[in-house]
């Protein structure tokens, strides 16, 4: 299998602080969208930094189709279109005069597609940037990372403040972008109903390390979460599942598949999960 992008050991710890990222590893296939999630904090944005040089790492190798990205490698640079959950243009200018600066950045820059974007996106080519709403913003930073012939796309948190309808609309570019077998996307969100919508993978990251990576039609059709009394509980094989807490009176585990664990303990009731119910169990989130 073909990878975009190729996570191997990443490494970076901080002075005066606990927190690292540890051994990161994961890879994003070409041709499909990679879910990213985590709790905040987790790492999810310090991981994206560190792969894009923003930060520098400690260790570990990082690899764009193969190739290290370097201050001297530019053409892998213009094969990645960033978008961060905070906007990064000035305020000042119009997207019309933004538009002509990234002429100058990137050399396969399309005027013509960014601009087919602004226009699909009703945002306004002559008003100040600052004048926008931040769903406008964060939609003309996708207007510009689609509009350079990218081949990755690196997504922060770029469905946050917009609302739902904008949030399909985005969703809707996503899919049209990856229908394109050589384009493929990395997708950090906390909102884990746009992943279940278009993620073809999920990997999961807590306290700086990838805890589970796996197919979302794995996640959504084979796991489950079996709910049960202390008294079920104890006569279940502990291989039987993946993760397990109390909640109030009842137990919640996690099941890798729900088909076996059922005609394994046909008694003991087990539920269709989702990304938000599977966080929490593999991270071990307090219940409030």
């Amino acid at each position: 299998m073909e990878t975009a992008l190729q996570i191997s050991n990443l490494y970076k710890s901080y002075k005066n602080t606990d927190f690292k990222l540890d051994n990161v590893s994961f890879h994003v296939p070409k041709g499909s969208i990679m879910g990213f999630v985590g709790k905040n904090g987790a790492g999810k944005s310090t991981t994206i930094h560190a792969v894009l040089n923003i930060i520098q790492k400690d260790s570990g190798e990082v690899t764009f189709f193969g190739q290290t990205m370097d201050d001297e490698n530019r053409s892998i640079r213009n094969d990645i279109g960033v978008v961060f959950d905070t906007l990064h243009f000035s305020g000042e200018l119009t997207p019309k005069k933004l538009e002509k600066v990234f002429k100058d950045i990137y050399d396969n820059w399309q005027g013509e597609q960014f601009f087919s974007y602004l226009n699909r996106f009703q945002i306004p080519a002559d008003k100040k940037i600052k004048t926008l709403s931040r769903g406008m913003n964060m939609k003309l930073s996708i207007s510009a990372a689609l509009s350079h012939k990218a081949k990755l796309l690196i997504l922060d948190e770029a469905t946050a403040g917009l609302d739902p309808v904008a949030r399909e609309e985005l969703l809707d570019v996503l899919l049209e972008f990856v229908e394109d077998e050589d384009h493929s996307i990395l997708m950090s969100s906390h909102i884990s109903s746009d992943l279940e919508k278009v993620a073809d993978y999920i990997t999961f990251i807590d306290q700086g390390k990838i805890i589970l990576t796996e197919t979302k039609d794995t996640l959504m059709y084979q796991y489950g979460i079996a709910r049960m009394k202390q008294s079920d509980f104890e006569k279940i094989d502990p291989s039987a599942y993946l993760a397990m807490r109390k909640r109030g009176l009842q137990l919640e585990v996690l099941v890798q598949n729900k088909r076996e664990f059922s005609r394994e303990y046909p008694d003991i009731i087990v539920d269709n999960t989702t990304i938000d119910e599977i966080l929490p169990l593999l991270t071990q989130e307090d219940v409030k």
